[in-house]
């Protein structure tokens, strides 16, 4: 029944190093093997997206739109995939619709080809401006779902959050395991049950965090998955995905083979272990990321534990790490047992982290309060009532798709622009500071 070769999409480019160097690969490591890559048979090259806007700008001097352009100039046969927050863009909070609109015109227009779209809440009312303006722009839009565990998230929860994402006219569909948190089997269920409804591709996006993805990857291939998202070794492993050479080997002369050829990696492999390690040393990166199934039973992704234990340490708390553990999958549970991946990771995190220093929901950040009022859309679970009673008393959240509520912005943005001596900069630059006006003001007044 599932006889077609496995695609790759290689993610060397964007989340393997966003995963293991701080999302540090800087345009020039990458443009001398850009033609390489390209020739692999690749089915998309991830390169662009998810924090690699923000370092970009922030940390690399570096103009995000001109990378995706180089990189896009170099390759003539695989398209460019990015990773997009939805109404969130490459940003923490909403935005607008025009800025949403446009963000993605210009995205398409400056190159990518395909669009990976999720919400951290897996509430596709975050998602429907994004994926129209997607597809109005002919861009491949790929709608995904946030893989979480909990008692509200079955099986069949999954298939209505995919079924929804077809609807709002999704390609193909993502499973985003963003914590490594899917085991083999659950793995393998998952996607027969997506394949007995769907007949869009399915792809399969994990993290070696627990050390379970390559067997997580074997089982969904042999459910029948369509794609699956690796890493070149030298940034594959740990917290990043599966390693693209061993995923190859291990389906050469089965009947779902890659037919790529194992030998035309080992140039890339060598020429990606010197970038790894020269950006380990320019910018002084942890190279001792191991993996740690104890995410399996606290749910917090990687990067997310060493933040909470820094935080811990400033407001003098460290001795309470062990109460801090409990108290994360508590407050998740309260809090409507939210997906723990960008914004809700920090914003469980945070709380979690109050609530043992300070005591529960004694001191409540705007960001936990606006969760609560729907501002951020529907969780999973309704809120715990007595903790929504704390945290908001009488006040009635919202029940419609939070970004009706903000009115269009872009014109306000471009005023802005010129007050602060920039007029006339291209929309590419307009957007950029509407995302991070800090880090891209900073950036003009280098640049422009």
């Amino acid at each position: 029944m599932h006889n077609t070769p496995v695609k790759i999409v290689e993610t060397a480019l964007r989340d393997g190093h966003q995963s293991l160097a701080a999302t540090r690969m800087r345009v020039t490591d990458m443009v001398p093997v850009l033609e390489q890559l390209d020739n692999i048979g690749y089915h998309a090259l991830e390169a662009w997206g998810g924090a690699t806007f923000d370092t970009c700008l922030r940390f690399l001097d570096e103009d995000p739109w001109e990378r995706l352009r180089t990189i896009k100039k170099h390759l003539k046969r695989t398209p460019i995939q990015m990773l997009l927050r939805g109404q969130n863009i490459l940003g923490y909070n909403h935005y607008a619709d025009d800025v949403v609109e446009e963000f993605v015109n210009r995205s398409v227009a400056n190159g990518v080809d395909i669009i990976r779209v999720f919400d951290a809440l897996n509430d596709v009312r975050n998602l429907e401006c994004a994926m129209r303006a997607a597809k109005n722009a002919g861009a491949h839009v790929q709608g995904a779902l946030v893989y979480t565990i909990s008692p509200y998230h079955k099986d069949e929860d999954f298939l209505k959050v995919a079924q929804d994402l077809i609807t709002l006219g999704a390609d193909s569909i993502c499973i985003k395991d963003m914590a490594g948190l899917l085991s083999p089997y659950a793995a393998y269920n998952l996607v027969a049950t997506l394949k007995s409804q769907i007949e869009v591709p399915i792809e399969i996006h994990s993290h070696c965090t627990s050390g379970m993805a390559s067997m997580t990857y074997l089982k969904a291939i042999e459910a029948g998955v369509d794609i699956i998202d690796t890493a070149l070794s030298p940034f594959s492993g740990t917290t990043s995905q599966p390693a693209t050479e061993s995923m190859v080997a291990a389906l050469i002369g089965q009947k779902r083979d890659t037919g790529l050829a194992l030998d035309s990696f080992s140039y890339l492999a060598e020429y990606f272990s010197d970038v790894k390690k020269n950006l380990v040393h320019d910018f002084n990166l942890r190279s001792d990321i191991s993996i740690d199934p104890k995410v399996l039973t606290f749910q917090i992704p990687g990067g997310m534990l060493s933040n909470l234990i820094n935080q811990m340490k400033e407001l003098g708390a460290a001795d309470k790490y062990a109460e801090l553990l409990k108290e994360m999958p508590k407050v998740r549970a309260e809090l409507g047992y939210p997906p723990l991946v960008t914004p809700t990771s920090q914003i469980v995190g945070s709380m979690a982290v109050l609530n043992v220093t300070l005591g529960r929901y004694k001191m409540v950040p705007t960001q936990v309060k606006d969760l609560v009022r729907g501002k951020y859309g529907r969780t999973p679970a309704p809120i715990d009532p007595e903790i929504k009673q704390l945290i908001i008393g009488s006040e009635e959240p919202i029940d419609h798709r939070p970004a009706d509520d903000i009115p269009p912005q872009l014109e306000t943005i471009t005023k802005e622009l010129a007050n602060a001596g920039f007029q006339g900069l291209p929309i590419e630059d307009v957007l950029s500071y509407a995302l991070f006006p800090d880090v891209a003001l900073a950036y003009f007044q280098k640049h422009r």
